[in-house]
């Protein structure tokens, strides 16, 4: 982070990089396309070191698309090689707030406890750019992306450590939940219970193990006072979305049983193929870690990877500029 800053300092003492000049409602640029709006994200790319030269040209050719892939990829899009609107709005956005960012960021990397970087292995999840890494030794060995809180339940930021796994779980419904979806839902529907697979359970309810359970087939359990944890799910369509803030609070795995999988490989009584029956068995069952797995959960819209490229992520939260203040605060 700190090579990064100063890499970019040194583009700001260079008089940063000028604004494109777009218009917001005309239609995607694809491969091919030829504008002068291309010579300039063109230049813009150069700048910045998604492209390595500027042959200044105005048409949409392999070498840009390749320089726009690179960006979205390393800016929270989805790669691929149209030039959107929102893309444009995000190069857009001046040097000296991409300072602030890197700033702000490496402000939060202060907090992380070193415990976590002294384990073995670690889960760490970071919120705005919706993906979960396990690293063992320093290195990546599992990776994911997550579905995390919404802006009314957002997921919290804290560290924990995972001490158990549960197969074909049953979902205990929060009382926000009740009182505001299923008693509405039983209200229009008296056989809303039973067509979500639920029931009651000493005042409470919840929904029985299965494939449509809203946990999925399994869930991962680091005790804590929030009551967040990790979790399968059945809707899969949402990790297709680029903004995946759009759950209750918890984080939602897409490779949950590849997740599994990699937990537990050195327990040999935990075969993919009996996880796999645990997980189908639709009976709740658990496995207790034999070493607890550090988790952290952190926020960071700015975040240098093992490639040392810098990658720049959407604010979900809105919590960079209120860290801003902090930092920058002028009497």
């Amino acid at each position: 982070m700190r090579d990064v800053l100063k890499q970019y300092r040194a583009i700001e003492q260079n008089g940063g990089w000028k604004l494109i000049a777009f218009d917001s409602l005309a239609k995607a640029l694809k491969p091919g396309d030829t504008s002068e709006v291309i010579q300039q994200i063109r230049e813009r790319l150069f700048i910045s070191g998604h492209i390595q030269q500027n042959n200044r040209s105005k048409k949409y050719d392999a070498e840009l698309v390749a320089a726009i892939e690179k960006y979205q990829l390393h800016n929270g899009f989805k790669p691929d090689s149209l030039i959107l609107p929102e893309h444009i709005r995000s190069m857009n956005l001046p040097i000296t707030e991409r300072i602030k960012m890197i700033v702000v960021n490496m402000e939060r990397c202060r907090w992380i406890s070193p415990e976590i970087f002294n384990a073995k292995e670690f889960i760490f999840v970071n919120i705005p750019s919706y993906s979960m890494n396990l690293y063992r030794d320093g290195k990546i060995e599992f990776e994911s992306p997550v579905v995390v809180g919404e802006s009314m339940t957002r997921t919290v930021i804290f560290g924990g450590k995972m001490s158990y796994i549960v197969f074909s779980p049953w979902w205990n419904l929060p009382k926000t939940i009740i009182e505001e979806e299923v008693k509405s839902g039983m209200e229009k529907d008296k056989n809303y219970l039973e067509s979500h697979n639920m029931e009651w359970n000493n005042g409470n309810v919840r929904q029985k193990p299965g494939k449509n359970n809203s946990l999925g087939l399994v869930k991962f359990m680091f005790p804590n006072s929030n009551d967040i944890y990790f979790h399968d799910t059945p809707a899969k369509r949402l990790f297709s979305k680029e903004d995946r803030a759009l759950s209750h609070g918890c984080i939602r795995v897409q490779k949950a049983r590849e997740l599994a999988i990699t937990i537990l490989k050195d327990d040999k009584n935990w075969t993919p193929e009996k996880i796999d029956a645990a997980m189908n068995a639709g009976e709740e069952s658990t496995v207790g870690l034999k070493s607890k797995i550090p988790v952290y959960i952190g926020y960071f819209t700015a975040w240098v990877d093992d490639q040392g490229e810098i990658n720049f992520y959407k604010d979900v939260y809105e919590r960079d500029e209120r860290m801003a203040a902090l930092l920058f605060y002028k009497e």
